[in-house]
């Protein structure tokens, strides 16, 4: 293949390794690959993904692939791209993908161009910049389009802004508001994976520090579990009243950014929004403050103020640190560049909550489809039945039995006439 631009193609036989690890904890995505190898659901379909090139996106493109889409492959992130998985995908699947590790600006718009050279009928993202490109700089591609994917929190809510503005083309499925991705995935997966890329990238202790998690949506409720878990003092920042209510009575401090501040010893943010750690944190900051940011973009860290604060160019103390040294002597630790810290210097969330979150890709992918020509040009959430058979392949494969209603209980439910 020469339609593709990664970093080595010798690395393919290592990527093909890991990707058949991954598979064995993602049962539920195994069984529609099966599925859809018999039955080609979207066979023919120009399929253009813009998602994190990991070992469990790797099998989520197999299982399009074997569902009969023609698809490429873009990184939606700069560092999230495993370098032997996108040479496995290329060498061993013959599945292009444009994705480099550490590829800058430039690079990564340049790969972006690339997947929508393909002439998408369908997107598949991951924080909207696919789509974004697609109707800022390629609309004369947009008439080819039936529909897309959204597969995270910031992605759909750029999205519905679009929708709002009446600047959104084709509907597009909001996978991440599924039961099965957002509760799971987004819970359970960036918490424990935000723990591994800050312990990987610092190699520091948890247990004692004070740390600090912006924002209390799913993402941020499974990483102050997990923080306090490994014996951290945990402090919940927020904007919202009923979830800053809520991690109180959860057990967490909850104050402003601007006193967890000049206390915190590290610092995460898990928002969606801009400059949530600012000029005016940083100036009360201790010496040696950790600051990771576990939401889309690196945005939510304002990079440009600490730098222009600094008295010289930041220091690269450890792969994935940076050090940015203050004029009164203190300084100041980014990880990952700002960047999502737990793709940047770990892995990204295990494989079997992924399970769950790509399998309501492909699904999705097969409901739009069905009815792109039923659906307006809006944002949808995942089918409720969806969800549910998700749920009940996963608790399947995991061995785990629930309860049946009985013909009683069903009529109960659906009754009125029944009281004390």
């Amino acid at each position: 293949m020469s339609n593709y631009d990664i970093k080595d193609i010798n690395l393919a036989e290592g990527g093909r390794r890991r990707i058949e690890w991954a598979e064995r904890e993602m049962p539920v995505l195994r069984l529609i690959r099966e599925r859809f190898e018999k039955e080609k659901p979207l066979k023919g379909l120009r399929l253009s993904a813009c998602l994190h090139v990991t070992t469990e996106t790797a099998n989520l493109m197999r299982t399009l692939q074997a569902g009969g889409a023609d698809i490429v492959l873009t990184a939606s992130n700069p560092l999230s791209t495993q370098d032997d998985v996108a040479a496995a995908l290329v060498n061993q699947y013959e599945i292009p993908v444009y994705a480099i590790k550490g590829e800058n600006n430039v690079t990564y718009y340049k790969h972006l161009g690339a997947a929508l050279d393909h002439k998408p009928q369908m997107t598949m993202d991951d924080g909207a910049d696919l789509v974004s490109v697609l109707h800022k700089g390629r609309r004369e591609l947009l008439p080819n389009v039936i529909g897309g994917t959204e597969e995270t929190t910031t992605g759909v809510i750029r999205l519905r802004a679009m929708a709002a503005d009446g600047m959104l083309n084709f509907p597009v499925i909001a996978v991440n508001d599924a039961m099965t991705k957002h509760f799971f995935d987004n819970r359970y997966g960036t918490g424990q994976s935000t723990i591994d890329g800050i312990i990987r990238a610092t190699n520091i202790l948890l247990a004692g520090k004070t740390f600090v998690v912006a924002g209390y949506g799913w993402c941020g409720r499974g990483l102050a579990l997990r923080a306090r878990g490994m014996g951290a003092n945990v402090i919940v920042t927020e904007i919202d009243p009923l979830k800053a209510l809520e991690a109180v009575m959860d057990g967490y401090r909850v104050m402003p950014m601007a006193e967890a501040a000049k206390i915190g010893d590290i610092f995460c943010t898990l928002t969606g929004d801009i400059n949530v750690v600012d000029k005016r944190h940083f100036e009360v900051m201790k010496d040696g403050a950790i600051i990771a940011n576990s939401g889309h973009f690196n945005v939510e860290i304002n990079i440009p103020a600490l730098a222009e604060m600094s008295t010289g160019e930041p220091k690269l103390v450890r792969p994935f640190v940076e050090q940015y040294d203050l004029p009164d002597g203190r300084r100041i630790h980014i990880l990952g560049e700002g960047r999502l810290i737990n793709l940047a210097s770990a892995e990204g969330h295990p494989a079997s909550v992924m399970d769950m979150s790509f399998a309501n890709q492909a699904l999705s992918a097969e409901y739009m489809v069905k009815n792109a020509d039923k659906l307006e040009k809006n944002v949808y959430s995942v089918p409720a039945d969806i969800d549910a058979e998700i749920a009940r392949l996963k608790l399947e494969a995991m061995g785990v039995e629930i309860d049946v209603l009985t013909e009683a209980q069903v009529k109960y439910l659906n009754s009125w006439e029944e009281g004390t």
